[in-house]
């Protein structure tokens, strides 16, 4: 892929994942879906980005900052997905679920699974604030980054279960194209090196990724762009968590 193409697709990734001001086009847009690695490249400018009130604040101040850091960058437009997973999650046959994520109303699914998100991240917040800042941004960083890699192993392995968001990703990705996400991703991995917390982060991300791709298959008929969104906000909670745990024990 050529340089002005590479540029071309994280336009339209930073463009989607991120409310920063950029300019992008259709075309920015169109050739993002065709590039998963945009993905955890993203990650890496939104990481670093939200991890900055771990530099300049202490305890408790930085890790609400860093929630209000992720909303500044990032908006919430993913928790979107996490609440209509949450509602239909929620219930208990396959078909009310399929009918569950068209329905605008917000349950008490949604509410609960949100909640869990917003707490796990604060939760992670001020964990992260005890450790020494550069550890912290580091494992913000790589948790980002697994988070965008588990979106683009959506990309990449999942079949749409109707077209819209999710299906313009999934027709234009395939098994063998994950390569390039994975790639993109090493350099996040080894940020803790030796320590294999970076690793651990990075890794988290795809095993949400599997998993609700697994659930999406069997309960709702594939995967959707609630999924994409669901798998970036509860990838992200999940690799911090992980990437905490493992440096502190391992």
């Amino acid at each position: 892929m050529a340089l002005n193409e590479i540029a071309s697709g994280l336009r339209g990734g930073v463009a989607f994942l991120t409310r920063l001001p950029v300019e992008s086009r259709e075309r920015d847009w169109l050739r993002f879906q065709e590039f998963p690695a945009a993905f955890p490249l993203v990650g890496y400018l939104v990481g670093a980005l939200a991890a900055l009130p771990f530099l300049v604040l202490p305890g408790a101040a930085a890790a609400f900052a860093y929630l209000l850091a992720l909303v500044a960058v990032t908006g919430i437009a993913h928790l979107d997905g996490v609440a209509d997973l949450g509602d239909a999650a929620a219930v208990h046959e396959d078909d009310g679920r399929r009918d569950v994520l068209k329905d605008t109303t917000v349950g008490v699914g949604a509410v609960s699974a949100v909640a869990v998100v917003v707490a796990g991240l604060a939760l992670a917040g001020l964990a992260l604030a005890g450790l020494p800042e550069i550890l912290a941004l580091l494992l913000v960083i790589a948790a980002e980054v697994g988070a965008k890699l588990g979106m683009a192993t959506v990309a990449c392995i999942g079949t749409a279960s109707h077209e819209g968001i999710g299906s313009q990703f999934t027709r234009n990705a395939e098994p063998a194209l994950l390569a390039g996400p994975a790639l993109a991703a090493v350099p996040a991995a080894l940020l803790t090196f030796p320590s294999p917390a970076a690793l651990v982060a990075v890794l988290t991300g795809p095993v949400v990724a599997v998993s609700l791709v697994g659930w999406g298959e069997r309960h709702v008929g594939g995967v959707n762009g609630d999924v994409f969104g669901a798998v970036n906000e509860l990838g992200r909670v999940a690799a911090l968590h992980a990437g905490v745990v493992t440096w502190m024990y391992f």
